[in-house]
């Protein structure tokens, strides 16, 4: 049954998915403009970028690079623009309609804001590019460790998933059935 929310849910849920899209279209935005000398798409339309050497924040640990990543998650499924544009739309909805279900739980409202930030920024880029803009390459001289370069709509995504799986771990505050 859907669930009377409250100004501060709808607050929380908000604010958390402005406030992470934000924050990834700007790092996107200034990583372009700082790294990024041009962008060319190919006539096959592959993007290519062309950059400056990457900025080492903290050489061998955390370090910026800009490419153009046609795929999802960890580069998979390279050049399925419209299917990703298809499901990121199914998750955006999908998203909002635990929202709606959420009741009082706050921390699961701020997660479920983190989600949409994530679905959105990354959506965003697939209509406006046609691809993903991705900057951060954290241990990179460590490449058979991690070798992806990803973006914060990535990490809220990853970071957002992880606490889900952690929140339905954990044992439910609501009593269960009681035995005589």
């Amino acid at each position: 049954m859907l669930a009377h929310l409250s100004p501060a849910a709808w607050c929380r849920f908000l604010l958390t998915a402005s406030v992470g899209l934000a924050l990834d279209l700007w790092t996107k935005w200034l990583a372009f403009h700082k790294l990024a000398i041009q962008v060319m798409i190919l006539p096959d339309g592959t993007p290519r970028v062309y950059s400056a050497h990457p900025y080492r924040l903290i050489p061998g640990w955390l370090e910026f690079e800009v490419i153009a990543n046609q795929g999802a998650v960890f580069g998979l499924g390279q050049g399925q623009r419209a299917l990703f544009i298809a499901a990121s739309f199914a998750a955006s909805l999908f998203l909002i309609y635990l929202f709606l279900y959420s009741g009082r739980k706050w921390f699961y409202q701020i997660i479920l804001g983190m989600l949409l930030a994530g679905v959105l920024g990354n959506l965003y880029d697939r209509i406006k590019f046609g691809y993903v803009r991705d900057m951060i390459h954290a241990l990179p001289q460590w490449p058979h460790l991690f070798r992806w370069i990803f973006n914060v709509a990535d990490s809220l995504l990853c970071i957002g998933v992880t606490l889900m799986i952690v929140l339905g771990l954990m044992p439910s505050k609501s009593p269960g059935p009681q035995s005589r």
